[in-house]
C-alpha cells in the first residue's frame, strides 16, 4: 500500500511537470486537482485498511508549494508561478483526516495564487435594427425606417465564500453615431457630439445596471428554510414572462406590473419543506426609486427642504406557491408612494400620489404528458393584473390619471412559445395583451422602442422568431410588435398632466397630432452571448 501511495504521488509530480510546459497557471491547477482527488481516494482506502503499512503510509505528508517571482502583495501572474509537489516524512504522524485537511488548505492557497479568486466576466452584445412607425390620432404618420443600436451587457460575479457572493452588470445601450437634434434645438445640442465621445472625459455612458451582494444559507434561525438576502442595485428588469422572448433567465419581479431598475434589498425564503410543494417560496422586496436631495453645490447639500418631490419608495411581496419546472404559478403585490408627474406640460416634476399593483400568472412548460415532442417542448402562459391609484388630496394637487378619486385599471396577457419549424434549437413565440383605460403598471424598462406594450391601454400583439447561428453563442431574432391604443396616456407618468386617459376618438383637435393611435416596431438583431 505504501508503494502504491508513493507511486501515485510520483505520478502527480510527473503530471505537474508535463502541465507546466503549456497552458495557464489555472489549467495547471485543474490538472493537479484531478490528481489530488485521486490521492484523496487513495487515502480513504488507506483509512479503511487498518494495517501497520497503512499507518506508516499515513505518516507521509504531501507538500504543495508555489514559487512566484512576484511580490506577495501583488496579484500572482498566471505565467510566473512554479508548482512543486514533494513527499516528506511527518514526524508528528498525522492522521489521514488531518492530512486531507492539509491538502484542502494547500489546494485553496494554490487556487488563490493561480487567479482562482478573480471576478468572472460574461459578455452579452446585441446589434439591432428597428423599423418604427406611428399613426397619430389625426391620421398623420411618423416613422423611422432604419434605427440601428448597440447594446452591451458585461456581467461580473465573484463568490468570496460558499455563502457570500457579489453580482453586477454594466450596461451600454445607444443608437449608432450622434443622435440628430430636433429642429428647434440650439447649438448646445452639439456639445456632446458622438464622434469624439470615446476620447472625451465628459459622459458616463457605461452605466451600472445592477450591483449587489448576495448571501445564502440552508437554514433560517435553526429551521430547515433555505434563505437569501441581497442589497444594492437590484436586477429588476426583464422579469418573469417578458424574459421568454429574449431567452434570458428571469429576474425577480413579475414583469406584468414591474419592469424598472431600482436600488434596494430583497429577502427570499424557500417553503418547500413546510408546504410540501415543489419550488414554493416567498420574497420580500423594497427599494427607492427617487431620493429627495438638493444638489451637491447648493447652500445645504443633499438636504430635502426645498425639493419639489419626495422620496419614492416601493415595497412588495412575491409568492410562488408551486414550481416544478413544468407547472408554475406566481403572485406579486407592490405599493409605491410619492409618484410623480409634470406640474404642467413641460414643467417640473411634482408628487401626485401612490399606486397599488397586483398580478398573478400560471404557466405550463411542456404541454401534456408525452403527447408529442413538439408539445413537450412548448409552453403557454396566462397572466392577469390590476392597478389602483391613491391620489394625494389638498390644494394645488392635480390628482392621478385625470381623477381625484381612486381609479382601478385591469390587464390580461397570454402567450405561447414553441420549437422552431426550421431548426432544432430555435424558438418561436406569440403574445397578446390588453389593458383598460385606467391601467397603469410600472414597466418603463421594457425592451420595446415604441413604448411598453404591457402598459398599453388597448391591444398589443407580438410575434418573434429566434434562431441560433453558432451554437448558443450567436443568435438571430426577428420580432414584430403592434399596439392599437384605445386610450391615450399609456406611456405617461402617474398624474393628470401626462397620464389622463382619453378615448382616441375624443382627443381634442389641438392634441391629435401628438397622441398616438397605433404603433409598430419591426426589429431584427444579431446577439452574441458568452
Amino acid at each position: 500500500m505504501k508503494h502504491k501511495f508513493l507511486g501515485s504521488v510520483v505520478a502527480a509530480a510527473l503530471m505537474s511537470t508535463t502541465v507546466m510546459a503549456e497552458g495557464t497557471m489555472l489549467q495547471r491547477f485543474e490538472a493537479m486537482e484531478k490528481e489530488m482527488n485521486a490521492l484523496k481516494a487513495e487515502l480513504a482506502s488507506m483509512k479503511a485498511v487498518k494495517t501497520a503499512p497503512a499507518e506508516k503510509a499515513a505518516s507521509s505528508k504531501i507538500k504543495i508549494a508555489v514559487e512566484d517571482d512576484e511580490d506577495d502583495e501583488k496579484p500572482a501572474k498566471a505565467s510566473s508561478g512554479k508548482i512543486k509537489i514533494a513527499v516528506e516524512n511527518d514526524d508528528d504522524h498525522k492522521s489521514v483526516p488531518e492530512q486531507l485537511e492539509d491538502i484542502h488548505d494547500q489546494l485553496s492557497t494554490l487556487n488563490k495564487r493561480t487567479n482562482g479568486n478573480a471576478i468572472k466576466w460574461d459578455v452579452d452584445f446585441r446589434t439591432s435594427i428597428d423599423n418604427i412607425s406611428y399613426k397619430m390620432a389625426d391620421g398623420s404618420k411618423q416613422n423611422n425606417d432604419a434605427l440601428f443600436s448597440n447594446r452591451l451587457w458585461l456581467g461580473m460575479n465573484y463568490a468570496a465564500t460558499k455563502n457570500l457572493s457579489f453580482t453586477g452588470q454594466l450596461a451600454y445601450n445607444k443608437i449608432f453615431g450622434q443622435r440628430g437634434a430636433p429642429a428647434q434645438a440650439g447649438s448646445d445640442a452639439m456639445d456632446g457630439f458622438d464622434w469624439v465621445s470615446g476620447e472625451s472625459a465628459y459622459d458616463d455612458t457605461l452605466r451600472v445596471r445592477s450591483a449587489y451582494f448576495y448571501y445564502q444559507d440552508d437554514e433560517f434561525l435553526g429551521a430547515d428554510i433555505p434563505w437569501t438576502i441581497s442589497i444594492g442595485r437590484r436586477p429588476s428588469t426583464n422579469g418573469h414572462l417578458v424574459n421568454l422572448r429574449e431567452g434570458d433567465i428571469a429576474s425577480s419581479p413579475l414583469a406584468h406590473t414591474v419592469n424598472v431598475e431600482f436600488d434596494g434589498a430583497s429577502a427570499k425564503f424557500g417553503m418547500e419543506e413546510i408546504t410540501g410543494l415543489a419550488g414554493s417560496y416567498f420574497k420580500l422586496c423594497g427599494g427607492r426609486g427617487m431620493s429627495s436631495a438638493e444638489p451637491r453645490f447648493s447652500s445645504a447639500p443633499y438636504s430635502d427642504q426645498n425639493t419639489k418631490t419626495n422620496n419614492i419608495d416601493m415595497g412588495g411581496i412575491i409568492i410562488v406557491p408551486f414550481d416544478n419546472k413544468q407547472y408554475s404559478t406566481g403572485m406579486q403585490y407592490t405599493y409605491a408612494n410619492n409618484l410623480i408627474d409634470q406640474s404642467t406640460p413641460g414643467g417640473a416634476m411634482e408628487t401626485v400620489g401612490g399606486i397599488h399593483t397586483a398580478t398573478a400568472f400560471a404557466m405550463v412548460n411542456g404541454i401534456g404528458d408525452s403527447w408529442s415532442e413538439f408539445l413537450d417542448d412548448s409552453l403557454i402562459f396566462v397572466s392577469g393584473a390590476m392597478s389602483k391609484t391613491d391620489p394625494y388630496q389638498g390644494a394645488g394637487k392635480q390628482g392621478m390619471l385625470g381623477s381625484m378619486e381612486n381609479q382601478t385599471g385591469y390587464s390580461y396577457w397570454i402567450g405561447t412559445q414553441f420549437p422552431s419549424l426550421i431548426s432544432d434549437e430555435g424558438r418561436w413565440g406569440a403574445e397578446f395583451n390588453h389593458g383598460s383605460n385606467y391601467w397603469r403598471p410600472i414597466t418603463y424598462g421594457e425592451d420595446t422602442l415604441v413604448g411598453s406594450k404591457l402598459a398599453a391601454r388597448g391591444n398589443a400583439y407580438e410575434l418573434y422568431f429566434t434562431e441560433p447561428l453558432v451554437k448558443d453563442i450567436l443568435s438571430f431574432q426577428l420580432r414584430y410588435t403592434y399596439i392599437d391604443y384605445d386610450y391615450s396616456g399609456s406611456n405617461g407618468f402617474f398624474g393628470s398632466t401626462s397620464g389622463t386617459p382619453m378615448a382616441i376618438g375624443d382627443v381634442p383637435g389641438f392634441m391629435q397630432g401628438i397622441v398616438v393611435d397605433k404603433a409598430q416596431d419591426i426589429r431584427a438583431y444579431i446577439r452574441y452571448k458568452f
